[in-house]
């Protein structure tokens, strides 16, 4: 815990820029009959019945100190899928820095490990050398401040039905262009002596 905290506690450097990384995953759901539209005192009506139409997996990327963010959907969430959304980190979004701080949280899939599943070995270390993972503890992923930012798309882009991959991914583009737009930061205020504070029942005690 310390650690991820200590790694927030430093300053802003674009050669070294700090991103979190966290994904979730959000059925795609259609409409089975035209909903009604609003009407004067009253909001519109969706029927209670739904069309599934598979899943999608969010990868989201969140440069809190720049308010920047970017998001990768994919079909399914294997380690191939988090080889390729590292690669968009390092080639695509962050091909100037030096080393990117990475913070996420242990999933098994989020390790050095899928890089060397995904492509050669020589490209999978050139791609794992300019990553400094920090992982947030065990039940600890509240510490990974890409789920802030996941709340915050949740709550202003998925929570609604959305009938095709191509909808949502419209969609999530267009939140993530006003986001980035505005340069929403997050303002994370709990740090290591808090921890130790409102924490203390998580370390060990010593006894003379």
């Amino acid at each position: 815990m310390e650690d991820v905290l200590d790694v927030y506690q430093r300053p802003y450097d674009p050669e070294r820029p700090l991103v979190c990384l966290d994904e979730t995953s959000r059925q795609v759901l259609g409409e089975v009959r035209a909903p009604l539209p609003p009407a004067p005192g009253r909001a519109a009506r969706h029927d209670p019945e739904y069309a599934r139409d598979g899943v999608v997996n969010l990868f989201l990327l969140s440069e809190p100190l720049r308010g920047r963010r970017h998001v990768r959907l994919s079909t399914r969430r294997t380690r191939i899928d988090f080889a390729h959304c590292i690669k968009d980190l390092v080639d695509v979004h962050y091909a100037e820095a030096e080393r990117i701080i990475l913070v996420m949280d242990q999933l098994n899939t989020h390790s050095p490990a899928s890089l060397y599943e995904a492509f050669p070995p020589a490209e999978a270390k050139r791609l794992a050398d300019k990553l400094e993972i920090h992982y947030t503890p065990a039940h600890g992923s509240w510490l990974n401040m890409a789920e802030i930012e996941l709340s915050a798309l949740q709550r202003q882009c998925l929570d609604r039905r959305l009938g095709t991959r191509g909808t949502m991914e419209g969609e999530v583009a267009t939140w993530v262009a006003a986001r980035n737009a505005a340069a929403t930061t997050i303002d994370w205020r709990f740090t290591t002596d808090d921890a130790r504070i409102k924490l203390k029942h998580l370390y060990p005690a010593f006894h003379a």
